[in-house]
């Protein structure tokens, strides 16, 4: 294993000990940070490694939320709902990268971003089952507490997140993950050479589906409501790709810590710039796309050619 997937690792360790140093607030933006870091990692899969810029991000944990929401308003636990949602999500992004992932660059961005739309008006007209757009209510679990709830809503985020890092290493060090770079390189030359490019790619696309549809169902429990428009909402489909960009496209080190700076950078902002924020976020992403293109990672390349400049 490299020092990159190792380190990766044990930054996503040391947050499990984040309930001892802090209260409610500090887990909720854990729980949140986890889940920004979910979805950032699973894009990375189809969109760092095999070079397929999805926007089908906020589809799949809009779809997920709702698999594990309908199960939860039905008295299914969640140690069911959640995996039911994320097994869900990946056969349904499967089925649909079969025929989606023959499209390429640009038409495949808007046919991924086409999903959320269709899986949205799915969800409103299904009204029997999801309560349309009125949304579904989830009814609350019985708990010890307002601290007890939020960490245990955190512990799940985080062992979703802990199990989307290890697919994410795990591929990245197999015979899928070897393809998924070629595909990225050089797509034609990787089917003249007999790639099965179109399995590669539906496996990627869902596997990057599978996790982000079980943080949708943990969401789903956590905030006890969910209606069309927040859980498809297509910032759910960008923040993951700026959060690539901030920290490094292809690295999995590099995009969980995109997520968090991404965090940081947004509670900050909402924080100081109430009326402004949505501007005021913006320029600071784009300055440091424009001083940093190649993300948060490239630094350690400078780093580097610094101390063999100056030996």
């Amino acid at each position: 294993m490299s020092r990159a997937n190792l380190a990766l690792l044990v930054l996503i360790i040391s947050i499990a000990t984040l309930p001892l140093f802090g209260g409610p607030y500090a887990l909720r933006l854990g729980t949140i940070a986890c889940m920004y870091a979910i979805l950032a990692l699973s894009w990375n899969v189809v969109g760092g490694f095999a070079g397929y810029p999805s926007f089908a991000t906020a589809a799949f944990f809009g779809l997920g939320a709702y698999i594990g929401g309908v199960l939860l308003a039905r008295g299914a636990p969640l140690t069911i709902a959640v995996p039911a949602a994320g097994a869900g999500s990946f056969l349904v992004a499967a089925l649909l990268g079969a025929a989606l992932l023959r499209l390429r660059g640009h038409y495949f961005a808007i046919a991924s971003l086409s999903l959320i739309e269709v899986f949205r008006e799915l969800i409103n007209n299904a009204t029997d089952l999801t309560g349309g757009g009125m949304g579904l209510n989830i009814p609350l679990s019985a708990s010890a507490g307002i601290l007890a709830d939020a960490m245990f809503f955190f512990y799940m985020m985080w062992g979703l997140l802990l199990a989307t890092a290890v697919m994410v290493i795990v591929v990245s060090l197999s015979k899928l993950g070897f393809g998924l770079s070629c595909i990225r390189q050089n797509e034609t030359a990787a089917n003249m050479v007999g790639l099965n490019t179109t399995l590669y790619k539906s496996i990627a696309f869902g596997l990057s589906a599978c996790f982000v549809g079980a943080a949708g169902a943990v969401y789903a429990g956590w905030v006890h409501y969910i209606d069309p428009s927040d859980v498809f909402d297509i910032l759910y489909s960008v923040k993951p790709i700026v959060m690539a960009l901030i920290g490094g496209l292809g690295s999995p080190l590099g995009v969980t810590i995109g997520a968090f700076v991404y965090l940081g950078l947004e509670e900050v902002v909402w924080r100081n710039y109430i009326q402004i924020h949505s501007g005021v976020l913006g320029v600071l992403i784009v300055l440091l796309l424009l001083f940093l293109p190649h993300g948060l990672m490239s630094l350690r390349g400078r780093k580097l050619f610094w101390r063999v400049k100056n030996v």
